[in-house]
């Protein structure tokens, strides 16, 4: 589920970050973000509870809000301070996913560890910080909509297409 959920994703990232590089239109790029939102939120709820797996769907649910969020603000054109706050929000968020993927959850009795050390999501949710950081600056005029457009199209590689593919050949994340 996380595979294709990944995939969905960089349907959103890269035509948004070709957008803020002057390739593209606001309202197609928005209404397909808002698709790509919707399913990510489906995809949590789905992650959640078939596949009991809270830790993965809190994030995916999470990050759904924010792309409907920039949905929104790219199909109806609302000043992009409605994006940036949004993404304001997701910068602690994932610094969170960032020490615990490190760490690994505390161990419970019995020895169980709910949230297992992994060091690739770590390093993605590092990257999706950085990411919200530039989403934020941008909403407020900060920082250069092509600088993110880049960043976007990277990380569409790094966070989104190398975990997706990794999984479905081996079964894990890559380190």
């Amino acid at each position: 589920m996380v595979e294709a959920t990944l995939m969905a994703i960089s349907l959103m990232w890269f035509p948004v970050g070709l957008l803020l590089m002057g390739k593209g239109e606001a309202k197609g790029t928005g209404a397909l973000t808002c698709m790509v939102g919707a399913l990510v939120l489906v995809s949590a709820v789905i992650q959640a509870a078939v596949f009991k797996d809270p830790w993965i769907a809190a994030l995916l649910f999470a990050y759904g809000l924010f792309y409907c969020t920039v949905g929104y603000t790219l199909y109806s054109g609302v000043p992009g301070t409605t994006m940036g706050n949004a993404s304001f929000t997701l910068i602690p968020i994932s610094i969170i996913y960032v020490i615990l993927a490190l760490t690994g959850g505390p161990v419970l009795a019995g020895g169980k560890q709910l949230i297992a050390k992994s060091n690739f999501l770590a390093l993605a949710c590092a990257g999706y910080t950085v990411l919200y950081i530039m989403v934020w600056l941008n909403g407020y005029g900060k920082f250069s909509g092509k600088a993110l457009g880049a960043s976007l199209i990277i990380w569409t590689i790094v966070g989104l297409w190398i975990p997706a593919f990794w999984l479905l050949a081996a079964g894990k994340l890559p380190f």
